[in-house]
């Protein structure tokens, strides 16, 4: 598959994922495939950060890095934000919860938070892998 593929097949299943995030009452089947479909999204990046590892293509690792690195980060001050808005109107608890589930897309439409974190830490710390140089003999 070719790297321009991958980035589009990502984004769609971004897509899909804040979509079906939007569905909290799913059950059975509908709740696997949401589960399924939150492990997927994962798929892309591992393939194009293993390529882009493997060809040394410093800039797409770092971009990598960089949306997840910002996503943990931004999931991690939405998460604080939404507990700290207990005391407020309910309308802004509302409105930082949409700001999650699309911020955050596989993690919300996963019933399984940690796991999503954990993919998501998966990522950004491949992104650090370095080859070590060839022995010369």
């Amino acid at each position: 598959m070719k790297d321009k593929q991958l980035w589009f097949f990502w984004g769609l299943l971004f897509i899909i994922c804040a979509g079906l995030g939007f569905i909290h009452n799913a059950a059975g089947i509908a709740k696997f495939f949401q589960n399924l479909l939150a492990v997927l999204f994962f798929v892309p990046p591992v393939i194009l950060l293993v390529t882009a590892l493997k060809k040394e293509e410093k800039q797409t690792v770092r971009l990598i890095r960089y949306i997840s690195l910002s996503s943990l980060c931004l999931t991690l001050a939405l998460l604080i934000a939404n507990v700290l808005s207990v005391g407020a109107s309910e309308a802004l608890g509302d409105a930082l919860y949409y700001f999650l589930i699309v911020l955050s897309a596989p993690m919300i439409c996963s019933s399984f938070w940690a796991l999503s974190l954990f993919l998501w830490a998966c990522l950004l710390m491949g992104s650090f892998y370095r080859q070590k140089p060839a022995k010369k003999k």
